[in-house]
Formats: structure tokens, C-alpha cells, sequence
């Protein structure tokens, strides 16, 4: 995998032939399931050996898990080490509360003989990944404009809800993480005064991920069905009760396939609210050079998708629809690319 030229990160170490075959394992931490590689730097980019999942939550640590896919694998004298993490990361140091484990970079280098660990937030790992996608994995919403021209912005609701972007230093893209997904949800309707109503009296201060993420969608969802009285299928409450569901999926099917009102006004709910936040971003971040939205929800329910409508609420704004109509947005698929970004950034950060 090398460098797409659309994405120019900044990559000190990448001329230095000192990481050029360098072994790496990268990692990528969450709540359900944990990815581990192993890669060869080669020529600037990444050359992924093996990769192999484990079930999060039946070990007791990320050290454990490290260490059967080191005997997994029968790895011996790996280089580096690149961590990728579901929390706001401080001195090498993390707890991301989604996974109860406390996280330090240290104990991984003193444990494993590692020469380098990194840890980034998963959502700066991934920008650094996605600058390793092909044009064709870039699916355009509105595709006017260049990405490589300032910032970027991206949004990424999935088990939570990831933010981060790209600054533009005139001309390399430097990947930075933020923790906006937990900034404070507004309302803008009467409708939507009652949802946050509804969400303040489970959750005390909704934060846009409570509205944003496979859990938010779920509130929507519930909202509908238990507030404003939207009937239920039989049928459908059965799938969703079901521990063994998938609930993006069981609502995205339903409202595609069967025509189920109150699953189609959920996912016209998210959607909207996603282009609210997804407008909200970009100008936090003056994202002139484009928004990427990525996020295993959006990939679930990409075919539900109205580009046309969601630029249309991407657009609303007080005083900046020129900013806002330059602006080219694209859909990603996420597919490890917070995995591969941890072991990109743990090859060639350093000279």
C-alpha cells in the first residue's frame, strides 16, 4: 500500500532508508473485536504479512491479546509497535472507557523489546490510513473542489462518534485527533426539543454521540416507537430483541426491503442530523479542503443514502453557503484503515 497523492502527509521519516524494511505490528483497539498485523515498510508505504482478529472482551488485557498473536504467528524480533485506540490519548497513555483497560506505551516497550510503540486516538489513526486509499475507494456526495486544497475535515459515527481532520500547512496534510464527538447536542425543532428532552433524562448531558453513533441510532429509533407512538412490527421488535442482531443492519433491511415506516424516518433522522454535524465540523475546522465521512454506519446504510438531500441539509447555514458550496465531501470505507494508519505513522513519523 502506498501514499495516494490526493492525501500529501506529513511523513518525516519517509526518504530516511533507516525505515525502510523495518517490521511493524499494528493494533487496532475496540470494544467488540481487536485487529492485529503484521507489516514491512517498503518504499514509503506498507506491505501488510498477516492479519488476524481477536474477540476483545475475552482477554484481560491488550498485552494478552499482543502476545497470542506474537505466539499465533511465531513472531520473533518485530521492530515497532503502532496502537490504535477508541479515547483521547496523553503521554503515550490512554483508558478509553469503552474498553476498561488502562493503556501505556511504555509497558509494551519494556514487556515485547519493541524499539518504538505508538499510540494515536483511532480517528487520527485512521486519517493517516485513508491517505493509503485509491481514488475509487472515495465516494463522491458532492465532488467539487480538491482535497488537497486546506483543511479537512472527518466524521466518523460508528460504535461511537469519531472526529478528527487534517490541517493544511500550505503543503503536507498533518493528521490531528478531537474529542468533538463528545461536544454538547443542540435541537433545532419543536420534534427535536422533545427528543432532547427525552435523551437528557437517560444521559444527564447529551453529547452528539448519544445521537450519532450505532447507540444514537438506537435512540432515535426508540424515540419514535416509545414517544411519538410509531408502531412496531411484531416481526420486527422479535430481530431486535434478539441479542445476536445487528441493529443498523435489522433497521437498515427493514426499511429498504420491507418499507417500514418508523425504520425510514430513523435513518432520515440520523442522516439529517449527520449532515447538521457533519456542517458543524467543517467550519469548526474551516475544512475547505473537503469532509470525509467514514464510520461503519455510514457503510451499513450507504445504499439508503440520498446525496442530493444530505448536501441539501449539509448546506443550511446562517451566513456561510460560499464557504460551504466548494467544499467536496466523500464517503470511505473504513476497513482498517485506523489499523493500517497506526502501522503508516509508526513506520515513517521519525527522521
Amino acid at each position: 500500500m502506498n501514499l495516494n497523492p490526493k492525501f500529501p502527509l506529513f511523513l518525516p521519516g519517509v526518504k530516511n532508508s533507516n525505515n525502510d524494511r523495518v517490521s511493524i505490528i499494528g493494533a487496532n483497539l475496540r470494544e467488540d473485536m481487536t485487529t492485529l498485523a503484521y507489516y514491512m515498510s517498503n518504499n514509503g508505504g506498507i506491505e501488510t504479512k498477516i492479519q488476524k482478529n481477536y474477540p476483545t472482551k475475552e482477554f484481560s488485557s491488550f498485552s494478552d491479546i499482543l502476545s497470542q498473536f506474537i505466539k499465533d504467528e511465531q513472531l520473533e524480533n518485530v521492530q515497532r509497535l503502532g496502537i490504535s485506540v477508541p479515547g483521547p490519548v496523553f503521554d503515550g497513555k490512554s483508558s478509553p472507557a469503552r474498553l476498561g483497560w488502562d493503556l501505556d506505551i511504555e509497558e509494551y516497550k519494556n514487556q515485547f523489546g519493541f524499539e518504538t510503540v505508538n499510540m494515536l486516538n483511532d480517528q487520527e489513526a485512521s486519517a493517516y490510513g485513508i491517505g493509503l486509499l485509491e481514488d475509487q475507494d472515495l465516494d463522491a456526495i458532492y465532488s467539487s473542489g480538491h482535497l488537497e486544497k486546506g483543511n479537512v475535515a472527518i466524521l466518523a459515527p460508528g460504535n461511537g462518534l469519531g472526529e478528527a481532520g487534517y490541517f493544511f500547512d500550505g503543503k503536507y496534510l498533518r493528521p490531528f485527533a478531537t474529542e468533538g464527538g463528545h461536544s454538547e447536542f443542540s435541537p433545532r425543532t419543536n420534534v427535536e426539543v422533545e427528543f432532547y428532552q427525552f435523551l437528557n433524562n437517560i444521559y444527564g448531558i447529551v453529547s452528539w454521540e448519544n445521537v450519532l453513533s450505532k447507540t444514537g441510532l438506537f435512540n432515535i429509533y426508540r424515540f419514535l416507537r416509545d414517544v411519538k407512538r410509531h408502531p412496531e412490527p411484531e416481526w420486527l421488535a422479535e430481530k431486535l430483541n434478539n441479542g445476536n442482531s445487528n441493529f443498523t443492519e435489522e433497521i437498515f433491511k427493514a426499511a429498504i426491503n420491507e418499507d417500514i415506516l418508523i425504520c425510514k424516518i430513523a435513518l432520515d433522522t440520523f442522516l439529517e442530523f449527520l449532515a447538521r454535524e457533519a456542517n458543524n465540523l467543517t467550519l469548526k475546522l474551516k475544512a475547505t479542503g473537503g469532509l470525509l465521512i467514514t464510520g461503519d454506519i455510514p457503510q451499513i446504510i450507504k445504499n439508503y443514502i440520498n446525496k442530493d438531500k444530505f448536501y441539501e441539509k449539509f448546506m443550511i447555514s446562517d451566513k456561510m453557503e460560499n464557504m460551504l458550496k466548494n467544499i467536496p465531501i466523500y464517503l470511505v470505507d473504513p476497513d482498517n484503515t485506523s489499523l493500517h494508519g497506526a502501522a503508516l505513522y509508526t513506520a515513517y513519523s521519525q527522521e
